[in-house]
């Protein structure tokens, strides 16, 4: 009897649990630091959202509630953190609205996960009843969804607005959205419609004013004055536009070196050579009839000198000097010309045309250079963003961007849904009655990712100073009374139907978040260790 009492050893079990308990640290430790991020974003969520000041570590102060600006902005140290961030710049390229939603629900989606791996639900049953639930989602999304046209410019108008009212400069949303379809509608190319570049729309901030001085400019804007050195014109008619690459001042030699002239009439020879080498630059694009030069910022030498400027405004010609790089692309695509890399190529058929350039003062003190009547301008457009300080216009431009995509979002794919919490606790309602049909482990987990979904409204409610619990409760009841376009007015403080409200984003935002989310929590479900490579 003695014997039998003794102990058997126990290694493989042993082993075994501790290395479970590992697995299961590892995984509560990322969802807890992927959760701790979604936290700090969801008090900035719907047109009631705080606003959060970041201080960066340049000492620049930036004041925003555009989810993808704090989380880039934040200096995360945790891998799976990073990945909110990386899910955040997703949903931004993807749709450009929705950025704080993804994150948000992401968060809510990893609570739910980590209640059901504590009830030893396997981390893969878990993963792959999220993907059947997301793929249900978005079916469930798209039978909600409203078909709009682009011609209906007013939908596309209160969409625009929608996106806006959540943002600091959401009291000129009237103005802003539908300068956003304006823009938007403007580059869209009849043969490809589906296709919006945003880069064909450029954004120029100007301080000064107020965000109610912006405006849509039909033409080219440059943030910049024209070149007064040597008293050349201002404003030039029937303007003849070269857009140079190459420098209108002396050549340099290939290699740093110096050469030290100790002959006067050396000297007076360099200098009549280099008179007769910009004059004969000068002369042969004078003669091509060019009267406006866009001069390209040079790295290697000044592209133009005091000499060159001198002898510029003799023959009549107005310069605009310092040109981004990055600009070239989008300046000849609006003026419909031809960048000159050389002298040699300078002729008259690369140039653009233009009924007016000038250079317009805007009574504070700043001057743009305006380009306007442009023959056969690309499909581009400008829009000049003012406010009274950096920071106004930072977020004007931001807020701007997000407008333009939810735009762009409409023309690729061209259905409206109702927004202010009621697509999410529709899917909500329909997923958990799904749930009940399925059978076993996978019914419970998506009943799991069901209850999730209802944070949106309950954010929203609770972001709006709203009893959460009350409304979200009368919410639920109204949808499962059939109004699947009941959501929470914030304004009004109650249930309303927002179609009616005109509270409306893109199919495309929705479906979009819900997909991104839920491969990032899969993704974060299937990680079961750290490895650091130092």
């Amino acid at each position: 009897m003695a014997a039998s009492a003794v102990p058997q050893p126990r290694s493989s079990k042993t082993e075994f649990y501790t290395d479970n308990k590992r697995k299961e640290d590892i995984r509560h430790s990322n969802i807890a630091a992927a959760k701790s991020v979604a936290d700090a974003v969801r008090t900035s969520l719907g047109p009631k959202g705080m606003d959060k000041m970041i201080s960066t570590s340049s000492g620049d102060v930036i004041i925003t509630n555009d989810g993808a600006t704090i989380l880039n902005n934040m200096q995360l140290l945790q891998p799976a953190a990073k990945m909110l961030v990386e899910l955040s710049k997703s949903q931004d390229a993807a749709a450009g609205d929705g950025t704080t939603t993804v994150v948000v629900i992401a968060g809510a989606l990893l609570d739910s996960c980590r209640l059901l791996l504590t009830r030893g639900i396997h981390p893969t049953v878990v993963s792959d009843s999220l993907h059947k639930a997301a793929v249900k989602a978005i079916d469930i999304l798209t039978a909600m969804a409203v078909p709009v046209e682009l011609g209906d410019r007013e939908s596309l108008v209160k969409s625009a607005s929608t996106s806006l009212n959540s943002k600091v400069v959401s009291q000129y949303s009237t103005l802003l959205a539908p300068l956003a379809v304006d823009a938007v509608t403007s580059v869209v190319d009849p043969e490809k419609p589906e296709q919006v570049d945003l880069r064909d729309i450029k954004i120029v901030k100007k301080l000064g004013g107020t965000v109610d001085d912006t405006q849509l400019v039909k033409g080219l804007v440059f943030d910049k004055k024209v070149s007064h050195a040597a008293g050349g014109p201002t404003r030039m008619e029937n303007a003849k536009i070269g857009v140079i690459q190459f420098q209108i001042s002396p050549p340099k030699t290939d290699i740093e070196q110096s050469i030290v002239v100790s002959d006067y009439s050396q000297m007076d020879r360099i200098l009549k050579e280099e008179r007769s080498y910009i004059l004969g630059m000068i002369k042969k694009i004078k003669g091509t009839g060019c009267n406006v030069l866009l001069i390209q910022k040079s790295i290697l030498r000044d592209a133009v000198t005091d000499l060159s400027l001198h002898y510029l405004a003799k023959a009549k010609i107005l310069v605009i000097k310092d040109v981004e790089r990055d600009e070239i692309e989008f300046i000849t695509k609006t003026l419909n010309c031809l960048p000159i890399a050389n002298i040699e190529h300078f002729r008259a058929e690369k140039l653009g045309q233009a009924d007016l350039v000038e250079e317009v003062s805007l009574g504070d003190g700043g001057k743009i250079v305006k380009i306007s009547g442009i023959k056969d301008m690309g499909r581009t457009s400008t829009v000049l963003v003012r406010g009274s300080n950096q920071l106004v216009i930072d977020e004007a431009e931001r807020s701007l961007h997000d407008a333009l995509c939810v735009v762009r979002c409409l023309v690729n794919k061209r259905f409206l849904i109702a927004g202010g919490g009621a697509p999410e606790i529709e899917l909500s309602r329909q997923l958990g009655a799904w749930a009940k049909v399925l059978h076993g482990m996978e019914g419970y987990c998506i009943r799991a990712f069901a209850e999730s979904l209802e944070v949106i409204p309950y954010t929203l409610a609770e972001n709006a100073g709203l009893n959460p619990i009350a409304i979200v409760t009368e919410l639920r009841n109204r949808h499962a009374q059939g109004e699947i376009n009941a959501g929470i007015n914030v304004r009004k403080g109650q249930i309303t139907n927002i179609l009616e409200e005109n509270v409306v984003q893109p199919l495309l935002v929705s479906t979009s978040a819900i997909t991104l989310a839920t491969e990032c929590v899969r993704m974060i479900l299937k990680i079961d260790d750290i490895v650091t490579v130092r």
